[in-house]
């Protein structure tokens, strides 16, 4: 049970540490994720809607804003759990830089082969104006939650230790 609870807490602070990432870009002008979709996607689904022309212009739902920032965190804990599946408890024992960073960046494949085509961007975000920038985002966005990973696991030893 403490293997499950250690693993949620790390998939929460490896989400949280790159919305201070993204909450940083937009502080510094630079436009960043916005998770409104996200929610407006997943609301689409019990209308049976999975593919969007452009989910920008498709009609918002209820609760969007809240559906979006469940699945977010949602989505990062089960990426946490992808990483102590694939590493193992000794990871989480004595978490290395590597792995995490590993794990942050295969998780690009989410985006780029399910979410971004299905908001109607293309894949790899193809049908952006500027896709090389987008993907170069992307990869630096999902570089830091795998940092967010390594140093969650690192906080999470430190306080577990002292109790």
């Amino acid at each position: 049970m403490m293997l499950v609870v250690q693993t949620i807490l790390i998939g929460i602070g490896a989400t949280f540490f790159m919305d201070i990432y993204s909450l940083i870009l937009r502080f510094l002008g630079i436009k960043s994720l916005d998770y409104r979709f996200v929610g407006r996607w997943i609301g689409h689904f019990k209308k049976r809607k999975f593919f969007h022309n452009k989910i920008m212009e498709t009609a918002p739902v209820n609760y969007e804003k809240i559906i979006s920032w469940l699945a977010h965190y949602i989505i990062g804990i089960i990426f946490s759990f992808l990483l102590v599946f694939v590493y193992g408890e000794t990871w989480l024992d004595n978490p290395t830089v590597i792995p995490a960073l590993i794990i942050g960046i295969i998780t690009i494949v989410a985006p780029f082969f399910l979410m971004q085509p299905a908001f109607g961007f293309g894949i790899a975000g193809s049908n952006l104006p500027d896709p090389n920038k987008a993907r170069l985002m992307s990869l630096i966005t999902h570089s830091v939650f795998g940092s967010g990973l390594y140093l969650s696991a690192v906080v999470l030893n430190q306080i577990t230790k002292n109790i």
